[in-house]
């Protein structure tokens, strides 16, 4: 009874050293990342601080958000370092010795420590799937385009379903807008001309009486559309004229698309902070093809947690497993583990990215890789 309560005391100890360090760690580099970030986009932030109540205001919200993105990143590495350094402190203070002297094995010792990284690993993944899916417009803005309103170069996208090629002059994020548009017409459409041009388009999400698309406003191309009737494919619009649509104006037309507005502007977004369920619906779409990069995201969200705790089981039995004194010396073996490690994941993602591997091996290639050492390093700690 006595010993079992000492081992909760010093459980309590070591969570409390545990999240205490990983907490300074994360407020630190946050803070750097924040003054780095503010003084390199300030110019930014001035004018757009103007249009939004306040420049600080807008530094707050913005990088209020973006924690959630900072964490999601460093998660499995601050909980490592966090571990490393409370196991060198209790070295550094003999008090791992003692412990183990009074018979307590080691594995006993940094049993919480393990239990801590899996709270982080389990909280991480939520933050991925719960928090961060939903503020992904907030998230995905550059700070150099804060508010959305700055023009962004657009690359033609084609719509896989109808084959119409989706382009225009810039995009606007803030009103999911599309200045000039030119929509190229396949042979199947282009009764009426072989492009679709106006002065802007926006994108609608689909709602109970009309689907997804684009409405176009100001139509300059072709001319008289407003008295022609709607286009359709295999039964179903694609080109939906006033003609037979009450909702739209003589000088619009809506195209019928499920190419998102995200998806149209490269889809970083979306493959950085989606949810697993939105990845996966985003492979179905039909309408567009986000290549192999969204197929290895897709596997490697799934893999993520098992990493973080595979990261965990190298770098920490290095340090536990040895009487090492130097915190500093611990940290740096704990980042050459992580460097190692990041190393073998972009390389392995990159390769399924360029289809040299699949998808499924690019994202498990890793675990494969370091999955077995982990273990082997494990077990040493049980000696």
């Amino acid at each position: 009874m006595w010993l079992l309560v000492s081992m909760l005391i010093i459980d309590r100890y070591l969570l409390r050293q545990f999240f205490g360090t990983l907490a300074i760690c994360f407020a630190s580099l946050m803070g750097l990342y924040v003054v780095f970030d503010v003084f390199t986009n300030l110019e930014e932030f001035i004018r757009c601080g103007e249009k939004a109540g306040g420049t600080l205001r807008l530094i707050a919200s913005y990088y209020g958000y973006q924690t959630l993105a900072v964490f999601d990143r460093t998660s499995a590495v601050l909980a490592l370092i966090a571990a490393v350094v409370t196991v060198a402190w209790l070295q550094r203070h003999n008090e791992m010795t003692a412990l183990m002297a009074a018979g307590v094995p080691r594995v006993r010792i940094i049993r919480p420590l393990l239990c801590a990284a899996v709270g982080v690993s389990v909280l991480a993944a939520a933050n991925r799937e719960v928090l961060t899916p939903r503020l992904i417009d907030k998230l995905a803005r550059q700070p150099q385009d804060l508010l959305g309103d700055k023009g962004q170069e657009m690359h033609p996208q084609r719509d896989r379903l109808t084959n119409v090629v989706i382009h225009g002059k810039a995009t606007y994020a803030d009103q999911q807008r599309i200045e000039e548009p030119a929509f190229q017409m396949p042979r199947s459409l282009d009764r009426y001309g072989p492009q679709l041009t106006a002065k802007q388009a926006y994108y609608c999400r689909a709602r109970s009486d009309r689907p997804p698309g684009y409405l176009l406003d100001e139509v300059t191309e072709p001319k008289g559309l407003e008295r022609r009737s709607s286009l359709y494919l295999d039964g179903k619009p694609v080109l939906i004229t006033p003609a037979d649509a009450d909702w739209l104006k003589p000088n619009q037309c809506f195209l019928v698309s499920d190419v998102s507005f995200e998806q149209l502007t490269g889809g970083r977004g979306l493959r950085q902070f989606g949810s697993l369920p939105q990845l996966i619906a985003a492979l179905r779409n039909p309408s567009f093809d986000f290549g192999a990069e969204l197929r290895v995201a897709v596997h490697a969200r799934l893999v993520q947690p098992l990493l973080d705790i595979t990261l965990f089981m190298l770098g920490l039995p290095l340090v536990a497993s040895r009487q090492n004194r130097n915190i500093f010396i611990a940290v740096g073996m704990c980042l050459l583990v992580v460097s190692t490690v990041s190393a073998v994941v972009i390389g392995a993602q990159y390769l399924g990215t360029v289809c040299l591997i699949s998808p499924a091996m690019a994202a498990w290639l890793p675990l494969m890789i370091f999955v077995p050492p982990a273990v082997v390093m494990a077990d040493g700690l049980r000696r």
